[in-house]
């Protein structure tokens, strides 16, 4: 769909770019010319990332970061900053989410999934954003949102509110920045089947389930490669004009249906969820055993 080289002299950031979503924006940058950067929790699956990324070919760098922490951001942008100048392009990926009543969310649990998604996105933008117009370079950033900051996400509440607050971080720094040159966009993806995901939010079903082609228009979930085209589109030369704008992709989900998690989550009963507890928690602890090694 693009030349080979769209992406040539671009340096771009993704956070959580050693999976997922984030894995696959991260391999079509330096697929397509780009010096890429990504950050996580996890060393070993940055490694293994910018090996395989390496062996293809690409130009990929990763650090271990909890961009909780904003010293911790701010140290790791100087570092990439020394590395080889400005980047050009940030994208706020890093998430945490899971389903749940939010009767039973605790402050800890709430302050798990916000401070990555709403306090981490904008100690980045802002780490960035800041050295652009100190230096005054031009740069864009594109976070990846949800449907939800439109109708609401019941069973997903603490995600919902931090996203619709990063939705609203894009609307207003494009409006304030953009005399700098820089750009602010989003993504909302709809259902792009990641083992991450599902383990959180579909737990039990397989990523090659069917089972939410009958919520989405078009019967179908996202394919990757669609979504690594709009993030490519975000971020190259050409349409230096968009700005401030969110970008649902999701066959229509959340036009011909709530687009969440509400009618398939609230008919269950305590049982149920403990059941779904208990999966959550054991994909969770299996994240953490590989963060110790």
């Amino acid at each position: 769909m693009f030349q080979k080289d769209i992406l040539k002299g671009k340096r771009i950031l993704v956070t959580g770019g050693g999976t997922g979503l984030g894995k696959e924006m991260a391999s079509e940058y330096a697929e397509l010319g780009a010096e890429v950067y990504i950050c996580g929790r996890r060393q070993a699956v940055l490694d293994d990332t910018v090996k395989e990324i390496s062996d293809q070919g690409g130009k990929i760098k990763g650090f271990a970061c909890d961009i909780r922490i904003s010293d911790a951001v701010n140290d790791m942008i100087d570092v990439i900053w020394k590395d080889g100048g400005a980047l050009t392009g940030l994208v706020n990926n890093a998430a945490g989410n899971f389903i749940s009543p939010t009767k039973d969310i605790s402050p800890k649990g709430f302050e798990a999934i916000s401070n990555i998604v709403f306090r981490g996105s904008f100690y980045l933008t802002h780490a960035c954003g800041t050295r652009w117009i100190e230096g005054g370079d031009k740069g864009s950033v594109i976070s990846i949102l949800t449907t939800w900051i439109w109708n609401g996400g019941p069973f997903t509440v603490p995600s919902a509110m931090s996203k619709a607050g990063v939705n609203i971080m894009t609307k207003s720094l494009a409006a304030e920045w953009g005399h700098y040159g820089i750009r602010l966009n989003a993504i909302a993806p709809g259902p792009f089947p990641t083992k991450g995901a599902w383990e959180r939010l579909s737990p039990g079903q397989d990523t090659d389930s069917n089972e939410n082609d009958s919520k989405i228009p078009m019967r179908r979930n996202g394919e990757m490669q669609e979504l690594r085209n709009l993030a490519t589109f975000l971020m190259a030369d050409g349409c230096d004009y968009l700005t401030g704008q969110t970008i649902a992709i999701d066959g229509a989900s959340h036009l011909g249906s709530s687009g969440n998690f509400y009618q398939s989550l609230d008919k269950l009963s305590d049982e149920d969820w403990d059941g779904i507890r208990n999966m959550i928690k054991s994909s969770n602890d299996a994240d953490k055993a590989k963060r110790s090694v």
